[in-house]
């Protein structure tokens, strides 16, 4: 679940988007592609792609199961979804270094995975 309260803004398309001390969004509604964007260039990453469909996939994940999931089951609904070359783990890190279920979910503006550290 998603905090309420607003730690910072991140200005989009003249828009206000509060975010958590943690750079989750509060108000999961605002998310858009430029969000997204936003977030990425402030963790330094462009988003391609092969990026959009990891975050197309957290999506239908969290509107299925209403939660971003942890590392496992990223790889394994990744991989459900596009492919076992795209579900390993080797391959999430490299579009979102750091914590990829971590990253990823804040850029699909989704809440903190639960059981992340």
């Amino acid at each position: 679940m998603a905090t309420t309260e607003i730690y910072r803004y991140l200005t989009v398309e003249d828009q206000a988007i509060g975010l958590d001390p943690e750079g989750y969004l509060v108000d999961l509604d605002q998310w858009s592609p430029g969000v997204a964007q936003a977030l990425a260039d402030e963790e330094g990453i462009r988003l391609m792609e092969d990026h959009w469909e990891v975050l197309r996939v957290l999506r239908d994940f969290y509107a299925r199961y209403e939660m971003a999931p942890a590392m496992r089951p990223l790889v394994k609904a990744v991989g459900l979804a596009l492919g076992p070359d795209k579900g390993r783990s080797i391959h999430l890190m490299r579009l979102f270094p750091g914590s990829p279920a971590k990253v990823a979910a804040r850029l699909a503006g989704l809440p903190k995975p639960t059981h992340c550290l």
